[in-house]
């Protein structure tokens, strides 16, 4: 699944189509756009939109529009969104453009095109299907749940360590008393309500990157390991945007290209090979139902 990284690339990327309005929509898979439902409402609600700016919450694209409506985009598992053109041949989208757009096969799983009056289109290529689409009236958009409880974004600047601190360790209760907050660290950083965007990927990195074991209790670790995990992670996550992200499975940029972060892959997916420091076999291990590779002998737990 694109996570922090590959939707923030995502978005950079596709600052190029601010200012273009939106002619036309198809899909031949309606069920992926969950707001609304009916995919001709959407297809009327959404032309002559101009879309004004592009940003991400958490895991979430989202395009604000000149009419008033918010489009979000959450590529989900297996979801990218590439900018090109393309014809229909035999039934099946051809991209007009040569390169990846045209070579790549994770490019081929058209289901869902904005035709821009650029003369180009937005395109959402899905092999699974699970990616999630909506219209929002704007205002509307901004009291929804889901979104308001999100954690904070950790590429934030006012992220500062104290409040990493404060909401990894510690929960507000509607008592109004902070109580210790439970679980692994693994899943807590992977929590979308504590912080928004990590996954599976950048999870492991950066707590092989950090020296500490995914399986570890957040109400065992020392305020000097908390300050290791929140230094990997502004790393991690840095670089990895700065390399456009991890294609070691779906994800493209628009352009159809990978990213180029998987050179600096020290642990994921990496179970039965050294660890790259110490020499240790690398392990995986489920953990609240998702794989976590990790070193059993220099990750502390």
């Amino acid at each position: 699944m694109p996570e922090l990284p590959e939707v923030e690339t995502t978005v950079r990327d596709l600052q190029t189509i601010v200012g273009r309005i939106i002619e036309d929509a198809w899909t031949d898979f309606p069920k992926m756009v969950k707001k609304p439902k009916d995919f001709e409402i959407f297809r009327r609600e959404i032309k002559r939109g101009k879309i004004q700016k592009i940003l991400r919450k958490g895991k979430n694209i989202l395009f604000n529009l000149s009419n008033k409506k918010t489009l979000l985009v959450h590529q989900k598992l297996t979801g990218h969104l590439l900018y090109g053109k393309w014809r229909k041949k035999n039934g099946e989208w051809e991209s007009e453009l040569t390169g990846p757009l045209a070579d790549d096969p994770m490019n081929r799983f058209l289901h869902f095109i904005l035709w821009l009056d650029d003369g180009k289109m937005l395109a959402l290529s899905d092999l699974r299907k699970f990616a999630k689409i909506e219209l929002w009236n704007t205002e509307e958009f901004k009291k929804d749940p889901e979104l308001k409880s999100l954690g904070p974004d950790p590429l934030e600047k006012s992220f500062t360590f104290e409040v990493f601190k404060k909401i990894f360790k510690n929960k507000i209760p509607l008592q109004g008393k902070p109580y210790l907050r439970k679980g692994k660290v693994k899943q807590v950083l992977m929590e979308q309500t504590v912080i928004a965007g990590i996954g599976n990927i950048y999870s492991d990195e950066i707590l092989w990157q950090a020296k500490i074991h995914p399986f570890k209790e957040v109400s065992r670790l020392s305020d000097q390991e908390l300050k290791k995990i929140y230094k990997s992670m502004q790393d991690i996550l840095l670089k990895a945007i700065k390399r456009g992200g991890e294609s070691i499975s779906d994800f493209r940029r628009i352009s159809g290209e990978k990213g180029e972060f998987d050179p600096l892959r020290k642990v994921y997916r990496r179970e039965g090979k050294p660890c790259l420091r110490c020499g240790t076999e690398i392990q995986r291990k489920k953990i609240g139902g998702r794989s976590s590779h990790f070193c059993p002998s220099c990750q502390s737990l």
